[in-house]
């Protein structure tokens, strides 16, 4: 009883350095090692076909999605994070022919949320900072 209470304790304590919800935390242990296939299917010619394949690590963080068509790949990101915060670092995303056509790194708010995206051509470059403003509203 007292390792469960102290595991609970040290698992709370990570998820609030980390800024990381209890609810978010039981989606990535039900997602751990996980590869989602999801398959299509053409309503006249009943071909199917794979549509996308995301993979999750072994910490139930989203690593990998593959998006297809009935060609084959259409788009590749793979995604790395923060190891401090847990925090989507950086994503890069490769065209059908698996080269990589642009890079995004991320910074964020005190309270999580994303402040800038930069965005980078494969040479490092930078061509483009997204800014992300929120508004509530009454």
């Amino acid at each position: 009883m007292r390792n469960v209470c102290l595991i609970t304790v040290l698992l709370f304590a990570a998820c609030a350095a980390a800024q990381i919800s209890p609810e978010t935390l039981a989606k990535r242990e039900k997602r751990k090692n996980l590869t989602v296939k999801e398959w299509n299917t053409d309503a006249k010619t009943k071909t199917r076909w794979l549509d996308h394949l995301t993979t999750y690590d072994d910490q139930g963080r989203k690593v990998e999605e593959i998006e297809y068509a009935t060609y084959g790949q259409r788009e590749r990101v793979t995604i790395e994070y923060d190891e401090t915060t847990g925090k989507v670092s950086k994503e890069v995303i490769y065209d059908d022919r698996d080269k990589p056509v642009r890079i995004r790194k991320y910074e964020y708010n005190e309270d999580g949320t994303k402040k800038k995206q930069y965005n980078y051509l494969p040479n490092g470059k930078l061509y483009s900072v997204k800014v992300f403003e929120y508004l509530f509203s009454d």
